[in-house]
């Protein structure tokens, strides 16, 4: 079957997305990857060596949950193998975003956590996301540790890497990956003032019980 043309309706979403990414300052022009599982067999994603914000549907590649490459004329992203061994090991994902902003990604290169418990927004939509140890980035290694730790939680810190944010659809994953920089930064900010006031655990677990 020729794939070329197909998922046309999808691979505009991916491609959307990434554009959207990019303008928001949330990964370099060659940077992260996003990808959308179309059917329990098939992803689309988007392809290496690409202008993350001018990116265009046909450029986005489509695969098989093993790997197949059905589109051969385009070169699919170095982190495919990370995004399909999540699909394979947590069927409820349907979406994966692996970008690299400025401040969350600062977080995983230190011994810091990101405090999502400083506004009622990133408790409810964060959680608490987990740190990934490093593994050279576009390997079955990485690939291995982020399928094992999503089972934590559904947004990754890649050690001195990026991040990884996951969802029913690429509008919630991208929210998670946007609210995480958020509070990355307010993280930064209440550490230099000195006067953090996170919520209390009686207002957690009240978000968590309604929201999570």
């Amino acid at each position: 079957m020729d794939f070329s043309s197909k998922y046309k309706k999808e691979r505009k979403e991916v491609a959307r997305f990434m554009r959207r990414l990019y303008r928001y300052g949330l990964t370099t022009t060659s940077g992260g990857n996003i990808s959308l599982r179309i059917t329990d067999d098939i992803v689309a994603i988007t392809p290496s060596a690409t202008d993350r914000g001018r990116m265009r549907w046909k450029e986005v590649g489509i695969l098989n949950i093993l790997g197949e490459n059905l589109t051969p004329d385009l070169k699919p992203s170095i982190e495919s193998g990370m995004h399909l061994a999540i699909y394979k090991r947590k069927a409820e994902i349907r979406a994966i975003v692996h970008a690299h902003p400025v401040c969350a990604s600062a977080f995983t290169a230190m011994q810091t956590p990101i405090e999502t418990n400083l506004t009622a927004e990133a408790c409810a939509i964060l959680g608490t996301p987990v740190v990934v140890p490093y593994a050279l980035m576009g390997t079955a290694d990485l690939a291995n540790n982020a399928a094992d730790y999503i089972e934590k939680s559904d947004i990754l810190l890649l050690e001195n890497h990026g991040i990884l944010t996951t969802g029913k659809n690429l509008l919630q994953a991208f929210d998670k990956t946007e609210v995480l920089e958020n509070a990355a930064r307010m993280t930064l900010i209440v550490s230099l003032s000195k006067k953090k006031s996170p919520l209390t655990k009686s207002r957690t677990f009240e978000i968590e019980r309604i929201f999570r």
